[in-house]
């Protein structure tokens, strides 16, 4: 079944499934009874399901090789309730074509699956005519990668799917990472034609109905709705609407294409604590601050770092020079905070100017560093990190949960998330610096602290500090060997701290809170 990082290096993989319907049925019974003992909400990550069917295997004297069927089936139990929410006809059911039988189907297949012709040969259109009686989409085919497109354009919420480990192996990461409602039901045997499933089973699941509905967020919607707020036309009726040369310059940029993370990230918190898809004027006034800080903080940096180039296109000290560029980014911390003034939460300007303190310093050892350049500890690094990165991410969960109203202990929760996603986001975007030839200055960085660990030597660490080219200079062919070392154990730590990151995750109680944060990993650690 799927590896947690314990198993990556496992090579090879044993299909395993409970022998009889007696001992499956007993199995599943025993795993929701354990799910609800321990009062777990969904998501779950691989490396949790992973520990939790080892101590099922311990506990209860189970093959090892019953690993994978085992997080299968308690992914299942910790997904029941909410799959059980969510409307009928927001529901797929994903049945494979192995199900049929071999020697008489006549069935076509087209882009989307298998076109059944209702010959009744085997039990694949029973199944698809109770889910279609239910309300529910059904498609034969293989694999879930097909369907994860359905989810995201918000026509599924949940997925029920019939598969053989073997494929589930490689889809169901793919379910986990982005956080989809989803039960998935293994065949009781492998192979590609003729198998079997537990049909009572699969009936039961899909007949599944709560009177409680689900109240899950339009991801897709939400993004949507955050470009319109910063379309120009917009921006003119929220920020200084003058003609002036430092107002126009501000909208400017701030109407330029981006990926609006932190706005994104602050409203869809609120959404998700609050239970609320209607999104108030305050929460798009402190979302469109938060990104005003952000630009004020890259105006500066630009200016800082003397670059003339950010995102293919000339920083505004490039065209407009550095006086105007320093006045426009205080522009853009006026507006910001002046937008927070209109949000009814004192608290956030608190949250806001507690970032902005950090990312100063942080900036300011990052400049004091290149002043006197000298050997980097890992330590070192790491704490410009927290000053610089975490509160990036840090400031955009603080604020949604403060406008939702949480208290602090979550607060603090969220915290400690953005701390370990902070340091993963930059320790990967260090990584993936070496991923060309490009050139690359000397600055503090992991792969430069990490170098210097491993070779301390002062004529070494003297001649690499001096380096016009970091790049160029470790991939020397003497200097190659340690760059490469470096680049591993670096990436090691990117995943150390994108398990810390979905560990402080499990602690979340709120499942749409959870849903949220797993898919901002995922795309944020790609």
């Amino acid at each position: 079944m799927v590896k947690g990082r314990d198993d990556m290096e496992t090579t090879t993989f044993k299909y395993l499934v409970p022998p009889t319907h007696e001992e499956r049925t007993q199995l599943r019974n025993t795993i929701k009874l354990f799910v609800f003992d321990r009062k777990f909400n969904p998501p779950l990550s691989m490396d949790g399901l992973s520990g939790l069917a080892k101590e099922l295997i311990k506990d209860h004297h189970l093959s090892i090789d019953l690993k994978g069927w085992l997080m299968v089936e308690i992914n299942n139990a910790v997904w029941l309730d909410t799959v059980a929410s969510i409307p009928f006809e927001k529901r797929l059911l994903l049945l494979p074509k192995c199900l049929s039988n071999s020697s008489k189907c006549k069935a076509d297949i087209d882009e989307l699956g298998l076109l059944c012709n209702l010959c009744r040969q085997c039990n694949i259109l029973n199944l698809q005519t109770r889910a279609e009686e239910l309300g529910m989409m059904s498609i034969v085919a293989e694999g879930f990668t097909s369907v994860i497109g359905l989810v995201e354009s918000g026509m599924i919420n949940a997925v029920i799917g019939v598969s053989c480990l073997h494929s589930l192996e490689k889809a169901f990461p793919l379910l986990i990472n982005n956080a989809v409602p989803g039960l998935a039901i293994p065949l009781n045997e492998d192979g590609c034609k003729d198998t079997t499933v537990d049909e009572d089973y699969v009936y039961k699941l899909i007949e599944m109905h709560s009177t409680q509905e689900a109240n899950l967020l339009d991801y897709d919607g939400l993004k949507s709705t955050i470009k319109k707020w910063f379309h120009k036309d917009n921006l003119k009726n929220v920020l200084s609407s003058s003609d002036d040369q430092t107002s126009l310059i501000t909208r400017e940029w701030m109407g330029d294409e981006g990926k609006r993370w932190r706005p994104y990230l602050l409203t869809a918190t609120y959404m998700a604590l609050s239970g609320k898809n209607d999104i108030p004027e305050k929460i798009q006034r402190a979302a469109i601050a938060i990104e005003c800080f952000h630009k004020a903080s890259l105006v500066h940096d630009d200016i800082e770092d003397d670059d003339l180039i950010r995102y293919d296109k000339e920083t505004v000290n490039a065209t407009y020079g550095v006086p105007v560029a320093i006045n426009v980014g205080d522009m853009y911390l006026g507006e910001g905070y002046r937008l927070l003034t209109q949000c009814e939460h004192i608290d956030l300007i608190k949250v806001a100017a507690n970032a902005h303190i950090a990312l100063c310093k942080g900036q300011g050892m990052e400049l004091e560093w290149s002043r006197h350049p000298q050997a980097l500890s890992m330590d070192f690094v790491l704490d410009i990190f927290c000053h610089k990165t975490v509160p990036a991410f840090e400031v955009s969960l603080l604020m949604g949960a403060t406008c939702s109203g949480n208290d602090e202990k979550l607060q603090k929760t969220l915290s400690r998330y953005a701390k370990s996603l902070g340091i993963a986001y930059q320790l990967r975007d260090d990584v993936e610096d070496f991923d060309d030839d490009s050139p690359l200055s000397i600055r503090p960085s992991a792969i430069l602290a990490k170098v210097c660990e491993l070779n301390p030597k002062e004529a070494f660490v003297d001649a690499l500090l001096h380096a016009d080219d970091l790049k160029a200079f470790l991939n020397q062919d003497n200097h190659k060997d340690l760059l490469n070392t470096a680049l591993t154990q670096v990436q090691a730590m990117v995943e150390d701290y994108r398990k810390q990151a979905l560990d402080v995750i499990d602690e979340i109680s709120n499942v749409e809170l959870k849903r949220l944060l797993f898919r901002v990993t995922k795309k944020i650690l790609k």
